[in-house]
């Protein structure tokens, strides 16, 4: 029984290493509790209603507002949270 138990965990492990990043401007409550560890759906509908009442989050610490974000979930989370989308560098054409 506990072989299989590690199994599963060990499958499972991969999953957790991918969460984030997501931005909590634009994403929707089911992908920012899939994204950030400790945000389940109702604080990810928080987070989100939040922001539809009160604009966009201009930094990382601004998710404190938001009840049910504390320090913990929020500098467990800080390295996957982004505030605007990623824009990928130009590449540069020498010719």
């Amino acid at each position: 029984m506990k072989r299989w138990i590690v199994m599963v965990i060990a499958a499972l492990a991969p999953i957790w290493v991918l969460a984030g990043p997501v931005n909590v401007n634009t994403a929707d409550a089911e992908t920012i509790a899939r994204e950030l560890q400790g945000v389940g759906p109702a604080k990810a509908r928080a987070i989100v209603t939040y922001r539809e009442e009160n604009g966009p989050f201009e930094t990382v610490d601004d998710l404190m507002k938001v009840q049910g974000i504390g320090p913990k979930v929020l500098e467990d989370n800080r390295k996957n949270i982004l505030l605007e989308d990623r824009v990928e560098p130009e590449s540069s054409d020498s010719s």
